[in-house]
Parts: structure tokens; C-alpha cells; sequence
């Protein structure tokens, strides 16, 4: 069974950096991985998007130019650099992997495999 290990959560302030890795114990071929997060009473939301071959990505417009992904074949990992971030950022991020196309991308239907999540806190 395909395992999906998210680490890199913690307690920032705002403007603050954090980066996340999101692990794979198996990757896909040509599949993609995305980030998504839930915060408190929310529903979960798309944050970005990259596919394993090739690495095109995709983000929401909400964390453009502040969050950026990249992926390490090699590693089988998936990053997602946060810069910047604001309380509104506050919510626990999940890493999922699936075969998209197309704005299948940007919904977590797309995606078959998760991870447990890793809570990112902001502060003001």
C-alpha cells in the first residue's frame, strides 16, 4: 500500500517561512501529487499542484507568489515552500497523489492516496 508522510508543520508567525515535505513510499508514474488544507470549520481546499513527470504545477490564486512547489524524484518528495504566510494560512495541510488532467487537478476527488496531514499554525 502506497504510504504519503507529510512533515515540516509547526507554529510561525506572520510572514514567517515554512517548508513541507510530503514523502512517497511509491510514485506514480505519471501521476501528480497536490497540497490541500482544511482549516477549523472549513471545508478543504486546493492549494497546489505538481506532476511527477515533467513537474508543471498549478496553485490556487489565494497562495500565488507566496508558495511555491517543486518535487525530488529521487526522493520520491514533493515540497511546498511557504513565504510569506498570514494567519488565514492556519490549517492542516495534506499531500495527495492521483492521476489528474485538466481541473481534475484541482479537486481532491482526483486523488486515491493521503497522508495523515501536518498542522501549520500562524500567528498574528
Amino acid at each position: 500500500q502506497v504510504r504519503l508522510v507529510e512533515s515540516g508543520g509547526g507554529l510561525v508567525q506572520a510572514g514567517g517561512s515554512l517548508r513541507l515535505s510530503c514523502a512517497a513510499s511509491v510514485r506514480t508514474f505519471s501521476g501528480s501529487v497536490a497540497w490541500f488544507r482544511q482549516a477549523p470549520g472549513k471545508e478543504r481546499e486546493f492549494v497546489g499542484t505538481i506532476k511527477w513527470s515533467g513537474g508543471d504545477t498549478a496553485s490556487a490564486d489565494s497562495v500565488k507568489g507566496r508558495f511555491t512547489i517543486s518535487r525530488d524524484n529521487a526522493k520520491n518528495t514533493v515540497y511546498l515552500q511557504m513565504n510569506s504566510l498570514k494567519p488565514e494560512d492556519t490549517a492542516v495541510y495534506y499531500c495527495a497523489q492521483g492521476f489528474c488532467s485538466g481541473g481534475g487537478c484541482y479537486d481532491q476527488a482526483t486523488y486515491n492516496q493521503w497522508g495523515q496531514g501536518t498542522q501549520v499554525t500562524v500567528s498574528s
